[in-house]
């Protein structure tokens, strides 16, 4: 197989751009030249992942199918994980699939391109710490589901046991510990609303940061807000604290130990060891070091999104954000559109940071707005910063199915939500 454009990762941004370009090159050219390539057969957007885990979103309803994405937006799909990279041959090996019991469906092929756009993430920042094998990760849609399947076992256990508590440990201070807290108390609210008293039981969340503060990326007074939530709905927040080693049943940190039958990783950020094997430059956290115009070390191969490290201003790198990414595929849309057509685009790519929003459940969230816009932040929370948190989500999905069959969407969602509930209980 042979494509002017692959791209590798269906996530927010590769998806987005795979979407642009094909809709920009029609039904009968599109599906020709551009190739979108991933190892799940589905897309869920990646900051609602704490959403499946606690089961208060339903991947299967969320999920949209990138082969029918791939049809609607005029762009060819190719299921499977990137195995090799062949810069000087240009071309790329996908490994092959198998099923349920181990057989192969899918051999291993291998595709040629014209050039290459890098859009495979990123994951959890061990940093060394042994025993972290214990602990449940949240990198794509399995990690979420996994984590859902086991906490409803564990709530079940909660329930009848002489204790009736179920202890949580959630390492990480950023935005996913922080909203994976506030998810992980609504799902309990709920469930709780389902059981008699003598099944009821207590959940204890205890969040761990080594930074100062949490949320540490964003402004002081989102931090503050963030923690004076989490700390009214009884989140033990600890900040200034090191984990030293992960054990089962226990988190062991520098001001000692913390027992929590379940122990969630969501600490920092690294890109895979295998981007350091690919022929490319990568730095000390195995992301793709790209210029101001997302450009590798190896011509006609791009990168983008959470696994590259593109400049910014004051020497630093362009932050990993869900909003960086859909600003890149923007990007990379002109860049690639006008290379299709033998042009070339001169600017470079200028990030434009337009603020953060962090969702706190029970309709609340704190964010600041329009940073980048007027040279001031806004500050919002309570049902406003939620509802802008949602119109996000939206947004996505009107840039890959448009705002007529986006706005179906959420009404569908709205009276499944109605019909069934909140909570996936399954």
């Amino acid at each position: 197989m042979h494509f002017d454009i692959v791209i590798v990762g269906g996530g927010a941004g590769g998806l987005e751009l795979a979407a642009r370009l094909g809709r920009g090159l029609g039904p009968r050219v599109g599906r020709e030249k551009v190739l979108l390539v991933d190892r799940s057969p589905f897309h869920i957007w990646k900051p609602t992942l704490h959403e499946v885990a606690a089961g208060t979103l339903d991947a299967h309803q969320e999920g949209l199918s990138y082969t029918v994405l791939a049809r609607r937006n005029h762009f060819s799909f190719a299921m499977g994980e990137m195995a090799a990279l062949d810069t000087e041959r240009k071309g790329i090996t996908l490994s092959e699939i198998r099923d349920a019991q181990g057989e192969a469906v899918v051999p291993r092929r291998t595709v040629s391109y014209t050039r290459l756009v890098l859009a495979i993430g990123s994951g959890s920042n061990a940093f060394g710490t042994p025993g972290v094998e214990h602990a449940y990760l949240l990198e794509n849609v399995r990690d979420a589901q996994r984590f859902h399947s086991d906490w409803l076992a564990a709530c079940a256990r909660a329930s009848f046991s002489e204790s009736r508590a179920l202890g949580v440990a959630i390492v990480g201070g950023g935005a996913t510990g922080v909203e994976l807290s506030a998810e992980l108390l609504e799902a309990h609210a709920e469930l709780q609303e389902s059981m008699g008293d003598g099944q009821r039981f207590r959940l204890d969340i205890t969040l761990v940061e080594g930074g100062p503060r949490i949320l540490g990326g964003l402004p002081e007074k989102i931090s503050a807000q963030a923690r004076l939530a989490l700390e009214r709905k009884q989140v033990n927040v600890r900040t200034g604290t090191r984990v030293t080693e992960v054990r089962r049943g226990a988190l062991v940190t520098s001001e000692g130990s913390i027992p929590a039958e379940m122990i969630v990783w969501a600490a920092g950020i690294k890109a895979a060891d295998a981007n350091a094997r690919m022929g490319l430059a990568v730095n000390g956290l195995n992301q793709f070091v790209v210029d101001d115009r997302l450009r590798t070390s190896v011509p006609g191969v791009y990168a983008f999104g959470d696994c590259a490290a593109c400049p910014w201003e004051g020497g630093k790198t362009v932050p990993a954000r869900a909003q960086a990414a859909h600003q890149q595929a923007d990007y990379l849309a002109k860049v690639l559109s006008a290379m299709l057509r033998e042009r070339e685009v001169t600017e470079a790519f200028v990030y434009r940071d337009f603020g953060s929003l962090v969702s706190l459940g029970d309709n609340k969230g704190v964010g600041n707005l329009m940073g980048g816009l007027m040279g001031r932040n806004f500050f919002v929370e309570g049902l406003i910063a939620k509802w802008m948190y949602i119109s996000l989500h939206l947004n996505h999905h009107r840039a890959i199915l448009g705002l007529g069959k986006t706005a179906v969407l959420a009404l569908a969602r709205l009276l499944q939500q109605r019909v069934s509930g909140r909570l996936k209980l399954h």
